[in-house]
């Protein structure tokens, strides 16, 4: 084995100072700053968040032995505990921020992932404090047993369900291949009963359709690849002599940041297209790769309605503010925050708001949305009928 040589290191009175005083600001500006960078590298490093040692968990552990002493009925414990974590996460009064159980957690990774399975071909979204059908897929069961956009979802198997989230009612449709679903709506004051067998839903997130020299690309949500997906349809305009770009956001509730962004880099050339606002993560810009905005000079509309939102709305607002296309259609849903998803050790997901984002210029969209360019509505009986204005506007231009 080679020996080591040590050797005795020297260095001036004048570097020990200077190195001493750089030594001191920097733990200062280190110790100004922990708690931001302790919250943000901890769970990278198998750490805990050091600020939960602050909290007294006595008056949960007075109730639950209170429960386990008095209550005249069979306690379980695993019901006990996603109860307090749903109720912890609740009292915060965000909307979007959520615990999800082990089995909640996997429809939403499958939602958020087009894995819908088996259902009855409808979208749906809380309107009037309602959930309603917003649009029924093309042959589809919904649409085939005439139920219609507009309805509200009151029973399901008939079990009431108008309460629920519209994500909740998503999951109790969905079933497997073949099986009964029994659906009750109500429109125009009246229960309609229908009696459907589920089928596999084909729920891609983007397909472009061509009119003309126009190409309609309907972007339904921002999975991690829907951008370059389109990425990939974009390098067959040319050979399509397409002119004209309408960009379909309508009813897109959002998806991966990242995703968006990759969609932008075909018009916005290594620009901001969202900055980002995070108490425990500090303030960002995102911008776009260079060297992909083939779409630049296009001739670009995007259509967008009171369903657009989060990363959606980050797509139309990036394209207004840079003043590359029209916006057209309704007032968006104001979805202006950023979601980190945190897995957790019992196969449940916290999904939690981290962020506010804006707009290049520096517009907030939370509550408030994006207002198109040119308003154009598209009614419930519009829908029905197979009429839509709003693209039919969206050509004009």
């Amino acid at each position: 084995m080679k020996k080591v040589e040590w050797r005795e290191k020297k260095t001036s009175l004048g570097n020990a100072i200077i190195i001493g005083a750089v030594m001191a600001v920097l733990g200062v500006f280190v110790g100004m700053n922990y708690d931001t960078w302790f919250n943000q590298f901890a769970p990278l490093l198998g750490l805990t968040n050091r600020k939960t040692s602050d909290m007294d968990w006595t008056p949960l552990n007075e109730v639950y032995n209170q429960l386990t002493t008095s209550y005249n009925g069979e306690i379980k414990k695993s019901d006990i505990l996603d109860g307090a974590k749903k109720g912890m996460v609740e009292a915060l009064g965000d909307e979007y921020t959520a615990y999800m159980n082990a089995e909640r957690s996997s429809d939403f990774y499958d939602d958020l992932h087009g894995n819908v399975g088996s259902g009855i071909g409808v979208e749906v979204g809380v309107r009037d404090g309602y959930v309603r059908v917003l649009r029924t897929l093309p042959d589809n069961p919904a649409l085939r047993a005439g139920i219609l956009a507009g309805d509200i979802i009151f029973k399901i198997d008939g079990e009431e369900v108008w309460a629920l989230t519209a994500d909740e009612v998503a999951v109790k449709v969905r079933g497997e291949t073949g099986t009964n679903v029994e659906v009750t709506v109500v429109r125009n004051g009246k229960e309609i009963t229908f009696n459907l067998v589920r089928e596999k839903i084909n729920n891609v997130s983007a397909y472009v359709e061509y009119d003309g020299t126009t190409a309609i690309v309907h972007i339904t949500r921002f999975d991690e690849d829907t951008g370059k997906k389109v990425q990939e349809m974009a390098k067959e305009f040319a050979s399509k002599n397409v002119s004209k770009v309408i960009l379909d956001l309508r009813n897109n509730g959002g998806g991966y940041v990242s995703a968006a962004q990759d969609l932008l880099a075909l018009w916005i050339d290594n620009q901001t297209v969202v900055q980002q606002k995070s108490k425990h993560y500090g303030d960002t810009e995102s911008k776009t790769t260079s060297g992909r905005a083939i779409l630049r000079n296009m001739n670009t509309v995007v259509l967008v309605n009171g369903s657009t939102a989060s990363a959606a709305e980050i797509v139309a607002g990036a394209l207004q503010d840079y003043g590359i296309a029209k916006i057209v259609g309704e007032k968006t849903y104001g979805k202006g925050v950023v979601q980190g998803l945190y897995n957790l050790s019992d196969g449940g997901t916290l999904k939690v708001t981290i962020a506010e984002w804006q707009t290049p210029k520096g517009r907030s969209i939370n509550g408030v949305g994006i207002t198109p360019d040119i308003e154009v509505t598209r009614t419930y009986e519009d829908i029905n009928a197979m009429r839509d204005p709003q693209l039919d506007k969206a050509k004009e231009l």
